[in-house]
């Protein structure tokens, strides 16, 4: 393995077995170095074992695939294991087997949680942890949960602990405003690592320089509307909704902004806690109006009325209509969508930033067979529509054959998600050359092996200035550049280490003391939608910490089965995936699970309203916020409920 200086430069520390983050720009060679790092560690350490840690699962088989599996496979045994790799299930097996382990951090994670010996794994089964974009290491995120315990078991002089190689672009500075804050938001970070260096080059500083080359980087403002007709009446039907409503502290809110869409939900959680169906009801409708205005802001007014109009066809297939807020709802929508759909299509009134978008594309792509680029938006719907104007626009007609869109690979209620498969496709393509220009989410900005490009764009992307250093890593071909297109308008490591557990810990304690405020036969859960209470806290079991299901015979009677399966597009161990369950009022609320072939129905938290003894309700993102406690599931219990026939 060939190295540059620099790279000699920021591993010395960690090939002396020091905690250590390696900071280097995209493209100048991290993981190189930390497969180097890693290949002397396996060299010279006894019973060494080394997990590679990933923080998005499409990550893990091209770091596989591209840098450690090649300069490793020869001497020593590597696997990948993800989210959507069958071998997750067999995750401890694969670490008694196997030198190098390639995975995200959910899955390690995971591990040291579980409560079965077969399926647990210990940190100190491994000598070496190599982190990826360890810039993510804060908070509660999956790298800070793992560390935690990490650092934990340090504190208690626990020594026989796993190295630690950190890597990073850009550490970041936490949204600090001045210099202290941000020093001490690195400081954060290595606490939270346990590292006591962050290595980046010095004294070949100059090579680097020329190694990792700086775009250019232009500003492109432009200016707003200066009319908007599509957009004020959407703000006048939204207005109308809030007099419907009248609901005051709505009245005084930006409409169209990320405020007034907080506002929203919490609109939505107290009409499911009251069981005010107005409510509840004017609140989900006034959040498509918002996303259509958020939409309109960014692309076209025909994106935002089409949005609008979907959700208006979906919803008049669900409901029945017999609601008077729902009939209002409809009403005011019908009488307002042919003046809406012409407003649409009026191209006197588009969207300056797109003017601007199509200068640049064309400035770069026009002329040029060679160019190649990526435009970061901020949404999945953001990321479709702007690549269907691109392949529909008049102006830019040679760029259709040669641009895809390249989101996510998680669920979402707005638009269809892209299969790993999908994504892999895409990349590939891309980096073939068959492929000229990606519309992206920020799934581009951190990690992807993705060449280098001569244009990089963030359209209306003004965020942190780790993701604006990550996306800005991408143009690292010769004369590059850098566009960002909007409109206008101290303390010790060990103490900070000590603060950051405390802190969790007094978290996590007022959790469980919530958990044991309540016994589970006092507590119930009612549908989101339509407030029919449908099950005690003590119907509820888990399966592995993970699933949470009802047991009671009972609640068979409020749902319904979808009769096709959910596709999770790998195998699992002990159960398999059947249909979607929803109530009979059309609220979804998770899938049936064929669990050792008991057939059980798995619900999420978030579409039900728990309500306690003491006559409160609330509404619940995860289970783990519940205020009782679920027990883990009896297999024998659910057994004796299921097949009440069988003898002893």
């Amino acid at each position: 393995m060939d190295l540059y200086d620099y790279q000699w430069e920021v591993i010395q520390p960690a090939l002396e077995g020091q905690n250590i983050i390696i900071w280097l720009p995209t493209g100048s060679g991290k993981t190189r170095a930390a497969v180097y790092v890693t290949k002397r560690h396996l060299q010279n350490k006894r019973n060494a074992k080394v997990a590679v840690l990933v923080n998005k699962v499409h990550l893990v088989d091209q770091l596989y695939t591209k840098e450690f599996n090649p300069h490793l496979k020869d001497d020593y045994r590597l696997i990948a294991i993800s989210g959507d790799s069958d071998e997750k299930c067999f995750f401890a097996d694969a670490v008694k087997t196997h030198d190098v382990i390639v995975c995200t951090a959910q899955i390690l994670q995971n591990a040291l949680e579980a409560k079965d010996e077969l399926k647990h794994v210990e940190l100190t089964d491994f000598t070496l942890l190599v982190i990826d974009e360890c810039h993510h290491t804060h908070k509660d995120g999956v790298y800070n949960k793992l560390m935690e315990s990490y650092v934990e078991k340090k504190l208690r002089q626990e020594w026989s602990l796993p190295q630690i190689l950190g890597l990073t672009a850009s550490p970041g500075t936490g949204r600090a405003t001045n210099i202290d804050r941000a020093k001490e938001h690195i400081l954060q970070i290595c606490a939270n690592l346990d590292t006591w260096k962050i290595m980046s080059p010095k004294v070949h500083r100059p090579q680097l320089e020329e190694k990792a080359q700086q775009p250019q980087k232009e500003y492109n403002l432009t200016d707003q509307r200066p009319q908007d007709p599509f957009g004020d009446r959407l703000k006048r039907i939204m207005n109308a909704i809030h007099d419907h409503l009248d609901d005051d502290e709505l009245q005084g809110t930006e409409l169209g902004t990320q405020i007034y869409e907080q506002k929203i939900v919490e609109l939505e959680k107290e009409g499911a806690v009251e069981a005010c169906r107005k409510k509840r009801v004017c609140a989900l409708h006034l959040r498509k109006y918002n996303d259509a205005l958020l939409i309109h802001d960014t692309v076209r007014m025909i994106d935002a009325f089409n949005a609008l109009e979907t959700f208006y066809i979906i919803e008049t297939l669900r409901k029945t209509q017999d609601d008077p807020t729902e009939q209002f709802l409809f009403r005011i929508f019908d009488e307002n969508k042919q003046e809406l759909s012409q407003l649409a299509n009026d191209t006197r009134y588009q969207n300056p930033k797109l003017q601007m978008l199509e200068k640049i594309l064309l400035e770069h792509f026009a002329y040029s067979a060679e160019s190649c680029g990526i435009i970061f938006t901020k949404t999945r719907l953001s990321t479709h529509s702007l690549h269907e104007w691109i392949c529909t626009s008049d102006g830019l007609e040679g760029l259709a054959k040669i641009t895809a869109a390249l989101t996510g690979t998680g669920s979402n209620s707005q638009t269809k998600h892209m299969t790993p498969c999908e994504q892999k496709e895409v990349i590939k393509r891309f980096r073939e050359g068959k492929l000229k220009l990606l519309v992206s989410t920020s799934v581009a900005e951190e990690g992807l092996d993705i060449p280098a490009c001569n244009i990089v764009i963030r359209y209306g992307l003004m965020t942190n200035e780790t993701a604006m250093i990550q996306a800005r890593g991408r143009a690292r071909a010769p004369d590059s550049t850098y566009s960002i297109l909007a409109a206008r308008g101290g303390k010790e490591i060990r103490k900070l280490q000590t603060e950051s557990i405390i802190s969790r810990k007094m978290k996590q304690q007022k959790l469980d003391e919530k958990k044991r405020t309540f016994r589970p036969h006092d507590v119930r859960l009612y549908c989101r939608n339509c407030n029919e209470a449908v099950a005690h806290g003590n119907d509820l079991r888990t399966i592995e910490n993970s699933h949470h299901v009802n047991i009671s015979l009972d609640f068979k009677i409020y749902y319904n089965v979808s009769d096709t399966p959910v596709d999770l597009g790998r195998k699992m161990i002990d159960w398999e995936a059947g249909g979607l369950i929803s109530c009979t009022c059309g609220q979804e609320w998770g899938m049936e699970i064929v669990y050792r072939a008991v057939n059980l129905p798995a619900i999420s938290i978030k579409n039900f309203v728990v309500e306690t003894s003491d006559g409160h309700r609330k509404t619940y993102k995860k289970w783990k916020d519940v205020p009782f406690a679920v027990e883990e599931m009896n297999y024998e219990e659910v057994c004796a409920l299921h097949y009440s026939d069988l003898s002893d």
